[in-house]
This record gives C-alpha cells, structure tokens and sequence, in this order.
C-alpha cells in the first residue's frame, strides 16, 4: 500500500493513508525524513545515552534517565498495552516501522549526525513511549518538593505556602473555550497556547492525518503518533493544559547493604531492593558508572546505600507509570476517532500521563471541561514534602477515580490557576493570566478564531502591583531615584518588547529579588545542598524568589518595613546606575535549548510578554533576562469551519537546519501572528508517494 505526503505553503505535512496502520507508519516515517536528529536525540536522552555524543553536559540527565529507568518503565507499558489493548499496541508498531524505515533518509539530510558521528539506530516498539516519559517525569514538578523539605526545615513548615507559585522550570499553559453564543459562526472557539521551555526544533509539529476513517489536524510530539495535546478533527476539537495536579511522591529512604545486595526499611520491616550498575559512556570523556537501586516505593533518585542514614540522603521516587505500568496511550488513537465531544471525553477516561486539564467543544453544539490522569490517593503530606518510607501512613491506597469536571456556559478558561484542579494540587500559578483572559473575552460578544491572537499576545502584568505599591509609599528618596519611581508609577504595566518602562521596571525588580536573596531571613535558603544538577534548578533561591516575590512583598517572614527596604535600595541602585533607557525586547530575547548549539551563538529575537502576562514568556528576575519559556505553539479551533482555523509555531515544519521551512516561522511566532489551517487538498503540494513495507 501507498502513502502521500503533501505540504501546504509553510512545509507542514498533510498525509494521506489508505488505513489508521498505514498513516500511522506514514507519521512515522514523516517524523523520521523532517526530524532524524530530534528524534534520535530524544531516543538517546529516554534510554540516558546521550552523552554518549553530546559529552560531559548531558552525563546528569542520563544519569537521571537512568536511574528513574524511563525506557525499562516504558517496555513495561508497551508489554501491558499489548496485552490488553493488541489494536492500539499494532498501531503503535506501525508508527515505529515508519521511524525506522524514515531515519537513514532524515539522518542524510541533518548535518548534526555528520557533525557528531552519531549513527541512527533502531526504534523499538516501546521507545515512543520512553519518549513521551522523558519529556514528562519532570512536567509535575516532583523537585519542588525538595525546596519545600528545605523552606519547612528553614523557616518552618508555615511558610511553604509563600513560594507555593509555578516557576520558569514548571510546564504550563493557556486554553479557553468560547461557546457558541459568543461567537461569529454560533459554533465554539477553542483557543490557547502551551508554556513548555522553547527546543530547537520545537516540540509540538503541525500535521494532518488523513485517512479513510479519520482526518484530523494538530499538534503532534516528533516520536509519539496521534496528536495527544491539541486537535481537530473536523467535527469535534480540544486541547489541555497542565492541570498542575500533583501524584508524584518522594520518599527518604533508609538503605543497607547486605552479602547478596541492597535493602531499604519500609512499612513491613528491612525488604530486598533491586540494584545493579549501569555505564554511562561520555563522547571526549571517561565513563561514568551509576548505580541504579529501586525499593518497593521507587526508583532512588538522589544518594546510595553507602550514604544512607536517617537526615535523609537517600530518596526515592515513586510516579503512576511505572507502578501502573500505563502511560493511557488507548487516548490517542481513539481521539482520532472522535467526532463529538462525548467520544473525546471516553478517550480522556483512559488517560494516564500526564494529568492534564481538558478543554474539548463539538459541532452539535456539545462543551468538555474536565481533568484526566492517574493521581493516587495518599497522605496529603506526600504532596508536600519528601515523607518517611517506613510509615505506612505515607503508602499509596489506590486512585482517584472521578476527577473534577465543570459544566461550560459560556467561556472557560484554564490557566494553571487554582481552579478545576485545586483539590488535585499544590503548587498553581498565580491568577493573573486567566483572570485576564477572561476580561479580553468579555470585551466582545462575537469572536472568530482569528481574533484570537489579540489574546494570545496580551501583555498586561499585574503582578507588578505589590511592588508598585511598595514604590509610591517611599519617600525621602534621591533625584534620579524619585523620578525613576514617578516614571513606573505612570507605566502603563505592559511588557512590550518596544517598551523603555518595562526594561525600567524589570530592573527594579531584579534588584529588588537580589536584595530579598541577601535578607537575613532567607539568606540560609541560598546554599544549594548536595543533590543531583538536574534538580538544581528548583532549589535554587534567587528563582524562588522571583518567582513568589508577589507573595513576599505582601506577606512572609520579612517585616513590612524591610521589604520597603529593599524596594527602596532597589530603585536607589538602579537609579545609580543610569537610569534604564534601553527596550525590554533588547534584554528579553528568546534562549531556545538546543542538543547541538551552533559554532557560533546567535542572536535570537528580542520578545514580549512576560512570566505572568497571558504572553507568558519567562525569564529569571535577578538572574536572567532572556526567556527559556514561551508559547511552544499557539492555536485556534474554529469549531464551525476548520479552513478558519489558526496556529502558529516557534520555528517551523522542518527540523533540518537550511530547509527553507526550518524556521520561516519564527518572525510570525515573535510578533504574534498566526497562521492559516489549509486542509483544501487542491491547495496543498503533493510532495512525495511511498509504499510502505
């Protein structure tokens, strides 16, 4: 049998199958020919091989990958899926078969493989779900626990809750529904943009998927069919946005070494644990040995037998997957199925990871707003703090079986916000983004899907009015420090790339986030402990601060008069060093991660929008201007008429740097425009004919 690729005028792939097996070899092999090295990379980093050509810098991850077993964890769920789902389990095989049959065509074309000495290898009928794990074991968060173990240790557990705020290393996402009576066509929008840290290529790629049985357009993750995320399907679309739940636990551990291997203490007493060695091979470097050790709570993720003892150097991690041996992979074919929103919300009740808030509308006029995933049921401490693995009080009893739903009147909005999903959570983001989309949207009566980007690019900030506030009650204040504050008291508090007041105030505010750091209070929180660099990030204080400075300019451990203080020495030391002339798009430039950084480092664009603003793009107050995190695609779902549809990504179809659709792109993403859904197949390119084998 055959299968066509067509492309429409920016290079995304239409293709064209005579059943649901062959196009899924077709995305397959799709996915193999425009991203080889994005795949093989993401292959390498889910089976933690990938220092093997990148070097030294990726040894932590792989050490990472390792040690939580991603691609054993993933062999797991592909063997029960194949037990009791054989359909879906063949599917899966056939958008492997593809890979494989696609790679040595798309490694010829990536000058990196060249680059490295990388040679492609074999995907095994697991690996799209290792890929998926990998992109994942960090979407929830799990490391923030470690910060919070060390702020109740700190400062006492009360004071938790005053950095309980997402933060630059947390994934997370705008959506809304507009119904029908808010619209121009009386059938629903769906709209949104998913926050994840922006790779080169990108992570999210544009595709139809087109066959007898189905034809939907979406968002697919290069190395996993379907198009899990967001979708269209002609009839019937949705979206989602991380629901902020929280189900992963880490457990302290204690751990001892016998004559025949490992034990650790639990609930029933001194049990067997698994450990073996692994090596880690390091391109231009020795080998790096890592032991992998799993008690019958988890993987350990930080410390070893030998360093076990009862401060809690060891601990371990515990998430559904690898207890459940279920990823809720059966989701994705059967969302390609879908025609209402009833046949959407069946495919979410098999959803397993991660746990996502879903927004799903159809042409019968049907509205969805749930949460989907696998939470465990557990002590409420688990979500809060790493808990003793000998209490039995800490074990998981089962899951939550009915996760909250909401009827939709006339808009919803998913935000990260505390919400739908606040029984589910800790850590949510602050209320400012959807609180602001849902003003944008009552400011007209009938939307279409192209309005949609004056939304998505809003840069309003109003998390800067606690220190706005603290700045008008300063008096007593130098010259050039007074007039800086009467110029951000009149700033109009949008963070436009073209804007000289916002670059003032994000100065300000990063010496107002250095200051906190130094404060006494919080000055013992700034000695990072011994733990793995990949964690790093999470317990790092200045980010920390950055990120909860809202909450710690109102409230907290330090007294109202000095967090005037620093305010006042902020806008003092800023004032002192010149007075902020330049723009925010000079300093706020977009900082994609890329496996194979060019030879020479280049000058990305320059960006609006900021952490809080629904143009969420996030920097580092106090350490970082530039943005790792921004909209890794945008959207808009015209229910009525997919032809109306509208999306957009940050580079472009091809992942094959010099391919004239590598990054065509990215002036439109930076601006903030979107463009057109084309599913006419006279208006697409018939690129290629393939049989498959």
């Amino acid at each position: 049998m055959t299968f066509a690729t067509y492309r429409d005028p920016w290079g995304i792939p239409h293709l064209r199958a005579g059943s649901a097996e062959e196009l899924a070899f077709a995305q397959g092999h799709n996915a193999a020919v425009d991203r080889a090295w994005q795949l093989e990379t993401e292959r390498h980093r889910a089976q933690g091989t990938s220092a093997s050509f990148l070097g030294a810098e990726a040894v932590g991850w792989d050490r990472l990958a390792r040690q939580t077993r991603l691609d054993d964890t993933a062999r797991r769920c592909f063997e029960r899926l194949d037990r009791c789902d054989a359909e879906t389990a063949a599917w899966v095989r056939r958008y492997v078969d593809g890979v494989n049959a696609g790679l040595a065509e798309g490694a010829g074309r990536a000058p990196e493989f060249a680059a490295t000495g990388l040679v492609p290898g074999t995907w095994q009928p697991w690996t799209p779900l290792a890929v998926w794990l990998s992109h994942h074991l960090l979407f929830a968060g799990f490391p923030a626990k470690l910060w919070r173990e060390r702020v109740a240790r700190t400062l006492g557990p009360e004071a938790i809750g005053l950095f309980a705020t997402d933060g630059h290393r947390t994934s997370g996402s705008n959506g809304w529904l507009v119904a029908g009576d808010r619209t121009a066509t009386g059938a629903a929008v769906v709209a949104g943009d998913p926050h994840r840290f922006i790779e080169d290529p990108g992570i999210y790629q544009q595709i139809r998927l087109s066959c007898p049985e189905f034809d939907v357009v979406g968002l697919a993750v290069p190395g996993v069919p379907g198009t899990g995320h967001f979708g269209h399907t002609g009839t019937v679309a949705w979206a989602i946005t991380n629901a902020m739940a929280d189900y992963q636990d880490l457990y302290r551990e204690r751990l001892r070494r016998t004559g025949t291997g490992v034990e650790a203490l639990g609930p029933d007493g001194w049990r067997p644990a698994a450990a073996h060695v692994e090596t880690i091979e390091v391109a231009g470097g020795d080998p790096v040995t890592v032991e992998v050790v799993e008690t019958e709570r988890g993987v350990v993720v930080i410390g070893d037998a030998d360093g076990s003892d009862d401060d809690g150097d060891v601990v371990s991690l515990r998430c559904p997957p690898r207890v459940r041996e279920d990823l809720g992979f059966a989701t994705l074919p059967a969302l390609l199925r879908a025609r209402t929103v009833a046949d959407v919300d069946r495919a979410f009740d098999a959803w397993a990871e991660p746990v996502n808030v879903v927004l799903a509308a159809d042409t019968e006029g049907g509205l969805l707003h749930r949460v989907a995933g696998a939470v465990p049921v557990r002590h409420r401490d688990n979500g809060l703090r790493v808990v003793p693995a000998w209490e039995p009080d800490h074990a998981w009893r089962g899951w939550h079986e009915e996760l909250p739903r909401e009827p939709v009147d006339d808009v919803a909005v998913m935000a990260n916000a505390r919400g739908i999903a606040t029984p589910l959570g800790v850590e949510f983001a602050a209320p400012h983004r959807a609180t602001r989309i849902r003003q944008l949207l009552d400011e007209r009566r009938a939307w279409a899907a192209e309005d949609m980007a004056a939304v998505h690019t809003d840069t309003h900030l109003a998390s800067a009015e606690p220190l706005l506030e603290l700045l008008d009650g300063l008096d007593g204040l130098t010259p050039g420090a007074a007039a800086l504050r009467d110029r951000l008291l009149c700033w109009d508090r949008h963070m436009d790339a073209d804007s000289t007041d916002a670059m003032a105030y994000a100065a300000v505010r990063s010496a107002v986030v250095r200051r906190l750091a130094a404060h006494p209070a919080l000055a013992p929180l700034a000695e990072l402990p011994e733990c793995p660099e990949v964690f790093l990030p999470w317990l790092a204080l200045v980010p920390r601060i950055a990120y909860a400075l809202e909450g710690l300019l109102t409230a907290g451990p330090l007294p109202a008069a000095d967090r005037a203080e620093a305010v006042r020495a902020a806008v003092e030391e800023t004032a002192a060093a010149g007075e902020p002339t330049g723009t925010w798009g000079e300093a706020h430039r977009l900082a994609p991660w890329q496996a194979l950084p060019g030879a020479v480092p280049e000058e990305w664009p320059g960006l609006s929008g900021d952490h809080d603003c629904v143009l969420s793009t996030s920097s580092v107050p106090g350490f970082t201007d530039r943005s790792a995190r921004a909209s890794a695609a945008r959207y808009a779902w015209d229910v009525a008429r997919r032809d109306n549809s509208r999306w957009i990504v940050p580079f472009g179809a091809s992942g094959v740097p010099g391919d004239p659709h590598h990054r065509d792109q990215l002036p439109l993403w930076q601006r903030g425009e979107l463009v057109p859904v084309i599913t006419d197949w006279d208006r697409l390119t018939l690129e290629r004919e393939n049989t498959t084998s």
